[in-house]
């Protein structure tokens, strides 16, 4: 295709703006967004500034926008996770191809409902499972696949959210809900779950799960807490929310979690918001109700065994991956970008993933070589079978994390998939 790709853009926050439109302004000569929408007047402004569309081409919504006869060849839908559903569907029903960020939906049967609509009307949509799309992900799933380690007998992969971005984003923020967005092992870990059925190869037979909300309740309240942070008295709290942004915003300026709390901020911004809005609140008196950790259990189709653990109690944020093989081990470390390969009677490897790529911004560098795959898809220059998220391959990982929350609301009780 030589003309440039006509994209909307539904959502013009963290992810819509910030991540996706910003990478997309670095491709003028493929792609050209044309229209955006957004609820929030300033963030819908800043993406006016951003990338120079008419006021005439800002929707108030993403409903609105869909209003509209079709306006772009694609639509990018960064919205809050209820409306992916109506969204999509919508967007499917005009004839859009689609960049999905994840879930796909917060219910089974909408999953399946728009992956088959996708298919029937012969539209693409690619779901933002961005960590396979990394160099880290992506060097682990050449050396399993070229047997170096034997068959896959048993994983054990962890999820460090980290204390803060826990409080920031599942406590105070909008995950923290699941009656308003979704349960957190769909909207967190839905990757998680994506990653080891793409690094294995294989189905999930059965899942069982158990988790809890133990920490960020009122009765854990420490004293001298108040009802916002500007006010509170309690000492030493690692969630004091005033001493946490206003460092990062020294210490690394309008960058995220930042500019969630305040679009475009200042310190001037950021203390305002603190006084009045959600990221102010004490992480002991908020209306948040998803589980601050949780483990999962899958077998696989063959027998083999995962083992995943989510949890907001580590110090650090980041992905760590225990695979234990017939022949050997890997145990790989995301944040330090080192796989460990350990051939049974044989000495260590070490693989410093840094050394295979240039760039490993946003989410260990898959947010732009997501974009990049998407955009060669739209211009036909590969296959819906050449791409590594397509609807189609996305939709088990949602089908098994909505089956684990399943069965830790049954008390762990198996989900069986036929």
């Amino acid at each position: 295709m030589d003309r440039k790709i006509r994209i909307a853009v539904a959502g013009c926050g963290s992810r819509g703006q910030d991540t996706y439109s910003k990478i997309l302004m670095n491709m003028q000569d493929k792609a050209e967004i044309v229209a955006a929408a957004d609820i929030d007047p300033e963030k819908l402004e800043g993406m006016r500034r951003l990338t120079g569309i008419p006021e005439s081409a800002c929707y108030a919504s993403a409903e609105e926008m869909l209003e509209q006869p079709r306006l772009a060849d694609v639509m990018l839908i960064c919205t809050p996770d209820r409306c992916h559903y109506t969204e999509a569907k919508a967007a499917l029903e005009k004839d859009y191809d689609l960049l999905l960020e994840k879930p796909i939906a917060t219910q089974a049967d909408q999953c399946r409902e728009l992956s088959e609509l996708a298919l029937s009307r012969g539209r693409k949509v690619v779901v933002c499972h961005v960590l396979r799309y990394t160099p880290f992900y992506q060097e682990i799933k050449r050396l399993i696949d070229s047997g170096i380690i034997g068959r896959v007998v048993n994983i054990q992969a962890m999820e460090q959210v980290c204390y803060w971005h826990q409080a920031h984003s599942f406590v105070r923020g909008n995950w923290r809900n699941a009656d308003l967005s979704s349960c957190m092992i769909l909207q967190k870990c839905c990757h998680d779950m994506d990653i080891l059925l793409w690094l294995t190869g294989k189905h999930c037979r059965r899942v069982s799960s158990f988790g809890d909300l133990s920490l960020f309740r009122a009765e854990n309240a420490p004293e001298g807490s108040a009802a916002r942070c500007v006010d509170c008295k309690a000492k030493d709290c690692p969630y004091n929310a005033v001493d946490f942004y206003l460092s990062e915003y020294r210490r690394t300026g309008d960058e995220w979690p930042q500019n969630v709390v305040a679009f475009a901020p200042d310190e001037e911004k950021l203390m305002a918001a603190l006084r009045e809005g959600p990221y102010g609140r004490c992480v002991y008196h908020c209306d948040n109700n998803v589980v601050d950790h949780q483990v999962v259990n899958l077998e696989l189709e063959d027998g083999a065994t995962v083992n995943f653990t989510m949890t907001a109690f580590t110090a650090h944020g980041g992905r760590t991956l225990r695979v234990g093989g017939t022949m050997g081990e890997l145990y790989c470390e995301m944040k330090a970008n080192t796989i460990r390969v350990m051939r049974y009677g044989q000495e260590d490897q070490v693989i410093d993933v840094r050394k295979l790529a240039d760039d490993f911004s946003g989410h260990g560098g898959g947010d732009a070589r997501l974009v990049q795959e998407f955009m060669e898809l739209i211009r036909g220059e590969i296959g819906v079978s050449g791409t590594l998220t397509s609807i189609d391959r996305s939709v088990e990982s949602h089908l098994v994390a909505l089956g684990a929350e399943e069965s830790r609301l049954a008390g762990g009780k198996p989900v069986v998939f036929a």
